[in-house]
């Protein structure tokens, strides 16, 4: 399978595994499994550390090339951002542009976002 991890469950799995469904971490520890991220993670994560609400340590630049390691860069294409306009779901840039990547691209979207959930256009992975 080929999961693209939601912003929340990044973080969650360096910094906070216990918030972790098991069903989710098998999925994650699985080797016959792709890990998926997108750029917009990434936008999303310096957002949190220069608003306070995340800390990254080491430094954010350290921290990401650490947590990328293990994952395939998912493209920001025109096609993707064509179809995180026609997607029916809330207007939140990130949550429109990961659904349209999962889409664009055939991933699994692993979140806990309800509304992502909800979509019905997009393969997801639950952790709830």
């Amino acid at each position: 399978m080929k999961l693209l991890l939601d912003t929340h469950i990044w973080l969650w799995t360096w910094l906070e595994p216990i918030r972790l469904v098991s069903r989710v971490r098998q999925q994650l520890q699985d080797q016959t499994n792709e890990l998926w991220l997108s750029p917009i993670s990434t936008w999303e994560v310096l957002l949190l550390q220069a608003k306070g609400k995340v800390k990254l340590q080491p430094p954010p630049e350290i921290w990401i090339a650490r947590a990328m390691q293990e994952f395939h860069e998912a493209p920001l294409t025109h096609e993707i951002t064509l179809v995180s306009q026609q997607l029916n779901l809330h207007p939140d840039p990130a949550d429109r542009f990961l659904a349209a990547t999962a889409k664009v691209l055939g991933l699994t979207l692993v979140t806990a976002d309800a509304r992502l959930l909800a979509c019905g256009d997009i393969k997801t992975l639950s952790n709830r």
